[in-house]
């Protein structure tokens, strides 16, 4: 099966005042009709700017980009036009016209496309009650919260019936409960319509939420990338590693001690592994960190435990550990 988006050896350069800016370095990627595909990276990665050359906003310095087989670089401008319709786009700020109703909003991409106003109105109820906004149709963009504006951004992406969803940092401006319902609200139109989405974040939480493959970019460069299971549970870059264990830089005694990750893939949320395993040896392990999440049964997440230093004993507990079908990893290169 072909990809659906195939990116070559992207360079992008850019030229500020006496300085050349390299945002883009020999990049890479597949990404397959139906994926949620998540581009991570820390501010000024370059990301934004390689979601912005998937459909040539930002034209590559080098390199190829192909869509649904299509060389964009090939293509005269009415023709790229054409295919910018397959390619829908939502932000971080919405970018909803203040003016116009929150229907009207909708409308606006059908009308200039040249639809009817009767069929362009149908069209963009339906879609608003798609993302839960019916009764919102008549109300303005400063009537509604965060969370209801980015609802009516998607709702007019929808309505243009696009193949390809591009979403940049489109839940950064929310706080994390809209942001968990506008995932889920992602994920169920990918699921329903069989919508390619590629989401730019620099959140790991995100990825984990909702994709299945991950691309991480630092400083332009593709560092890594493939299933956000794998990677998420044995990350083999610097960068990846940064990403992965934000949250342990809160813990600082780590430093100098005996300090394993373990990451929950398929064991039941309701067998205590690690208390089980203090029983089984009769000593106490110290739980630095823990992230995990009960989904359907099965536990997932990551802790991080500081072993004793006993090395035969530690060594006795990571083999049990193993055993128990947890993935376990020594953070003696830990980079903070």
């Amino acid at each position: 099966m072909e990809p659906i988006i195939k990116i070559e050896h992207l360079d992008k350069e850019f030229k500020l005042k006496d300085m050349d800016v390299q945002a883009l370095r020999d990049v890479s990627l597949d990404i397959y009709k139906g994926d949620i595909y998540g581009i991570i990276g820390m501010s000024g990665a370059g990301k934004s700017t390689l979601v912005r050359c998937l459909n040539f906003l930002e034209r590559p310095t080098g390199g190829t980009v192909l869509v649904d087989g299509k060389d964009l670089a090939s293509l005269s401008e009415k023709q790229l036009r054409e295919t910018r319709k397959d390619i829908g786009m939502i932000f971080q700020h919405f970018n909803l016209l203040m003016q116009r109703s929150v229907i009207d909003n909708v409308c606006f991409p059908l009308e200039i496309a040249g639809m009817k106003k009767r069929e362009a109105r149908e069209k963009a109820m339906e879609y608003l009650k798609i993302v839960g906004l019916g009764e919102k149709a008549q109300a303005y963009p400063a009537q509604l919260s965060g969370g209801q504006k980015q609802r009516v951004a998607i709702a007019r992406v929808l309505a243009s019936d696009p193949k390809i969803l591009l979403c940049d940092e489109a839940t950064s401006a929310l706080d994390p409960q809209t942001t968990k319902s506008i995932l889920q609200l992602l994920k169920e139109i990918n699921q329903k319509y069989g919508i390619t989405i590629v989401v730019i974040t620099h959140e790991m939480a995100v990825v984990q939420e909702i994709c299945s493959h991950v691309a991480i970019i630092d400083h332009g460069n593709l560092v890594e990338h493939g299933r956000v299971e794998d990677i998420f549970q044995a990350p083999k870059s610097r960068e990846a590693k940064k990403l992965i264990y934000q949250g342990f830089e809160r813990v600082v005694e780590m430093k100098g001690k005996r300090c394993v990750r373990i990451v929950f893939s398929e064991n039941s949320s309701f067998e205590p592994v690690i208390g089980n395993m203090v029983l089984a040896f009769k000593t106490p392990v110290n739980i630095l960190y823990a992230n995990t999440k009960d989904l359907d049964g099965v536990a997932k997440g990551e802790m991080i435990l500081q072993l004793p230093e006993d090395e035969a004993l530690g060594d006795k507990m990571i083999a049990y550990l193993k055993g128990a079908k947890l993935a376990v990893e020594e953070l003696k290169d830990y980079v903070g």
